[in-house]
């Protein structure tokens, strides 16, 4: 497969664009990332945030959104705005409570996610699901949330890895991208030291050469979306050294 572009989450700097969105959302750009991932549209239409993604040559790589967004109430509207906004990818980034107080929970939202998969589908969209810690700390006799969930979700639900809080919950990210091939649209380039919160991607424990080889062999990666959370710098400089680091990682 051809080379895999990098976007940014902008929730890593979103104190800066709270300050100056289009501003801060243009320095993204200057970097070389390629595309951005929302997680919010700090009271953008849809059509004004495409124009300024237009003008500065940056992609949507796609938005996490709340889980009533995919359902019935919401689902009209995220449908309405992915399409305004270019966006080809819905996710959903955590549950409430109920959502996964249970392995029947988890299971029964399974469903759910696959029947909003299928909405979406139809018109041309994705949906997936972005992990945290908890969904490889919780486990029901012996089995991983996330293994409950990915195996009763339909094939259409991809799965989001985050690399950085798979390591943090106790998971193998590497048997988490074998064990469901083709299933990793997006993937949250987010490294991990147990000694070091903030480490950048590149400077942490993450085996990112196999990981790497993985997205671009079997898994189906579209997108590498860069995350950073704990600040060592200031949060511009953080994403910046995450994106020459995976430059220099041949990326």
């Amino acid at each position: 497969m051809g080379r895999i572009p990098i976007a940014l989450q902008l929730y890593s700097i979103r104190e800066d664009l709270a300050e100056d969105f289009a501003g801060n959302l243009k320095a993204v750009a200057d970097m070389g990332y390629e595309g951005v991932e929302f997680a919010g549209y700090y009271d953008y239409a849809a059509e004004d945030l495409k124009s300024m993604l237009d003008d500065f040559g940056l992609a949507v790589a796609g938005s996490h959104v709340r889980v009533d967004a995919i359902q019935a109430d919401g689902l009209q509207e995220t449908v309405n705005f992915a399409h305004a906004l270019g966006n080809k990818y819905i996710v959903v980034p955590g549950l409430p409570g109920e959502y996964t107080e249970s392995k029947e929970a988890w299971q029964k939202t399974a469903d759910l996610f696959t029947e909003a998969a299928a909405s979406l589908k139809a018109e041309g969209l994705m949906l997936g699901y972005h992990n945290h810690k908890h969904e490889f700390e919780q486990t029901f006799e012996g089995e991983s949330a996330w293994d409950i969930f990915f195996d009763r979700a339909g094939d259409d639900v991809f799965a989001q890895l985050d690399i950085g809080h798979t390591l943090r919950g106790g998971g193998d990210a590497i048997a988490a991208l074998n064990k469901y091939p083709g299933r990793f649209a997006t993937v949250h380039v987010k490294d991990f030291d147990p000694d070091d919160d903030g480490a950048l991607v590149g400077e942490g424990t993450a085996d990112w050469d196999t990981i790497f080889d993985i997205c671009e062999s079997t898994a189906a990666t579209e997108w590498y979306i860069i995350e950073h959370e704990v600040y060592p710098l200031p949060p511009m400089e953080c994403v910046k050294r995450c994106l020459d680091n995976m430059k220099r990682m041949g990326k």
